[in-house]
């Protein structure tokens, strides 16, 4: 049996989730008012700082690929990686970006146009600058995050040895007492926010799930519907997380990154293939071109409060998601260099994103500016069924939406089994977690979000994720000087350190070796 040690970041944790719910479910509008407020107010008074904090990181991940340091290997010289690269894309793919993608790709774009539309001086400028804009938060920004998390939990743990936790890199900056304190505390709302986070996506994925199984069978797009969903994707994502990252999660990742792409294709080459490549290019100029502006924007003179409903809202939920898809990364990307790492997880998801919210986005705003369709007013009518709206313009409309939904339905359980498989390591110490921890935590999603489903509590629930954005913000920035510090260190190899030497340690070049 586990000492209680080890135990009790579990019990806190699974504690205080099951008081948070109890809490919506039992005062609901006040919760929903209480964490509304505390989000209205984080975005409204730290707001630019929580820009300046993506930036930094972005700017440091990209300063970091072209220094010699990045020729280390996570896990040391000899380190080979344990995934192909399709595999590991897949991986990344599914845990990084996940239901959003195709809850977001017609929606979003179209909402931007609504609302830019009064202000910009032709329907074409909207359309365009909507694009940007949607970019803008699926680009480079968001995979940032995900990449510092990544490296420094892995830079870690493979080469210094430690476990897989927030505690290690604190220890470069603070004592042991207090590094191990305030690490605790990292794991601990690294845990819940996870929870909490996963949950509310995969509400927002059975709730679209359920408008496309509605569309049919001709279903009522119901509550038990929606429970109905949950409970087949979370038997699903225990059959996944129990069979382990080298069968479950890396197969159904492969599959959903597969059958997304060949509904992308068909979309791209169904729609307006010619209208696609040409405002692909000059979305891609357009970001390029406008990024330092786009993201350092601050609405500072307009004293307007879009950004509070859609860029602070990204970067904290980007943020408050970094613990859970930034260790999952980790967990895939042994024995990769960090030039290839950062390549990876920069470069390869951003470009996919890009493609994917143009066929989707930009065949959206065809109808809308040459087909008279009236779409922006369709999609913010119903913005979960947006996807499925747009289908019905293209041929095979039944077999694309079976197919769309079969998407969402793959991406619910990698969602939910690398999310269980995070937690578990955490709340086991950084060690390999039971099967018991696992299946515990897969069940915990699926029994939350159907709770919340039942309470009407996800946007509480969102808010209050989405409120912890800061918190680990600020965490974030204490990564930057950390891994600086321990990249430039040369770690002492296990056969070199006689008994005291940590068995699992994996040592890496130090920063002359990279050199």
């Amino acid at each position: 049996m586990p000492s209680l040690k080890k135990m009790s970041l579990f019990i806190v944790s699974a504690t205080i989730i099951a008081l948070l719910l109890i809490f919506v479910g039992w005062q609901g509008d006040t919760a929903a008012t209480l964490f509304s407020r505390l989000q209205g107010i984080m975005a409204g008074s730290t707001g630019w700082l929580l820009i300046f904090i993506i930036n930094a990181v972005l700017l440091f991940a990209l300063y970091l690929l072209f220094t010699p340091l990045a020729r280390i290997r996570l896990g040391g010289p000899d380190a080979r990686p344990e995934f192909s690269r399709l595999d590991w894309f897949g991986m990344l793919f599914a845990a990084g970006m996940g239901i959003g993608l195709l809850f977001y790709s017609v929606s979003e774009p179209l909402q931007h146009y609504a609302s830019f539309r009064p202000y910009l001086s032709s329907d074409a400028t909207t359309a365009q600058f909507s694009m940007e804009m949607t970019f803008l938060h699926w680009g480079l920004h968001p995979w940032g995050i995900y990449a510092l998390v990544g490296l420094t939990l892995a830079f870690f743990h493979y080469n210094a040895g430690h476990k897989l936790s927030f505690e290690a890199p604190l220890r470069e900056l603070l004592p042991a007492a207090w590094a191990r304190r305030l690490g605790w505390v990292a794991n601990m709302a690294a845990v819940i926010g996870t929870i909490f986070g996963i949950t509310t996506s995969l509400g927002l994925g059975a709730s679209q799930a359920s408008a496309g199984i509605a569309e049919l069978t001709g279903l009522d797009a119901s509550l038990g519907l929606n429970l109905g969903v949950i409970g087949v994707v979370c038997t699903l994502a225990m059959v996944s997380v129990l069979s382990g990252l080298g069968n479950g999660v890396r197969l159904l990742s492969k599959l959903n990154l597969v059958v997304a792409a060949s509904l992308m294709l068909f979309v791209l080459f169904a729609g307006e293939p010619l209208f696609i490549f040409k405002a692909l290019g000059e979305h891609l100029g357009g970001y390029i071109n406008d990024l330092p502006k786009l993201s350092t924007w601050n609405e500072t003179y307009s004293g307007t409060h879009w950004q509070s409903q859609w860029t602070i809202f990204y970067w904290s939920w980007w943020i408050s998601w970094s613990p859970f898809v930034g260790m999952f990364i980790a967990q895939v990307s042994r024995g990769r260099t960090i030039r290839e790492y950062l390549l990876g997880v920069l470069f390869v998801p951003t470009l996919f994103n890009f493609l994917w919210m143009t066929v989707f986005g930009s065949n959206a705003l065809f109808l809308e500016l040459f087909e008279n369709a009236g779409f922006a007013n369709t999609v913010t009518v119903a913005p979960d069924e947006s996807l499925y709206r747009l289908l019905d313009y293209l041929p095979l409309s039944t077999f694309t939406t079976g197919v769309a939904v079969l998407v969402v339905l793959i991406f619910f359980v990698t969602s939910a089994d690398s999310g269980a498989l995070v937690v578990s390591t955490l709340t086991s110490n950084g060690n390999a977690p039971s099967w018991r921890q696992r299946f515990f935590w897969v069940a915990a999603v699926g029994l939350v979000t159907a709770f919340l489903l039942r309470a009407g509590g996800l946007d509480t629930l969102q808010s209050a994720a989405i409120a912890s954005g800061l918190p680990f913000g600020l965490l974030l920035l204490t990564f930057i000087p950390a891994l600086s510090i321990a990249l430039r260190r040369p770690y002492v190899r296990p056969q070199d350190a006689g008994t005291e030497a940590n068995a699992d340690v994996q040592s890496g070049p130090s920063a002359q070796e990279a050199e």
